[in-house]
């Protein structure tokens, strides 16, 4: 059985913090990582036969890549996952869904980070105002029919792991 035996943080900012972990056990000895930042909500926005995808930079790989909106309130953890994932899609994209369903909750990438996600499928959609932070400014909202979601996945244009981890929860509904 492995065991922690000390963590500390070694570095921290707003959003995100990172311990040095200690462990010992028969299968796992030594020092490891972790990232430490709060779990975030992901939306697919879906309507009868499209999807809602944003686009923005994404300054750690140096590109712009389409993405289902998705984000946190690093300043207020208490915030329930239904409410962050409605406010989140408006932010991002102006729309404001009559129906929120929960599909599950996944890990980002749990062999460093902490980070979870809950997935929430928005319908029912309306069409509002947008309300960005001063980040998102460059970014874009656009709608896409399905059958153009499925060709942008296998021509590589949609590389975000948790959209697509969240796309596989969708279709195991079905």
């Amino acid at each position: 059985m492995i065991r922690r035996l000390a963590s500390r943080t070694v570095y921290e900012n707003r959003g995100c913090a990172c311990a040095r972990t200690t462990s010992s056990g028969r299968t796992a000895r030594g020092a490891f990582s972790a990232s430490l930042k709060p779990d975030f909500a992901l939306i697919i926005p879906k309507d009868d036969g499209g999807l809602w995808l944003v686009e923005q930079f994404r300054y750690p790989v140096g590109q712009r890549l389409w993405e289902f909106p998705q984000g946190s309130w690093e300043d207020d953890s208490s915030v329930e996952p239904g409410e962050l994932a409605r406010a989140e899609l408006e932010e991002e994209t102006g729309l404001r869904a009559g129906a929120l369903r929960h599909l599950g909750h996944l890990y980002e990438a749990y062999g460093y980070s902490t980070q979870g996600f809950d997935v929430w499928l928005a319908t029912d959609l309306t069409l509002g105002e947008v309300r960005r932070t001063a980040e998102e400014q460059d970014m874009r909202t656009r709608r896409v029919a399905d059958d153009e979601w499925v060709a942008m996945v296998r021509a590589g244009a949609v590389k975000d792991a948790p959209s697509l981890a969240a796309y596989g929860l969708l279709l195991l509904e079905h």
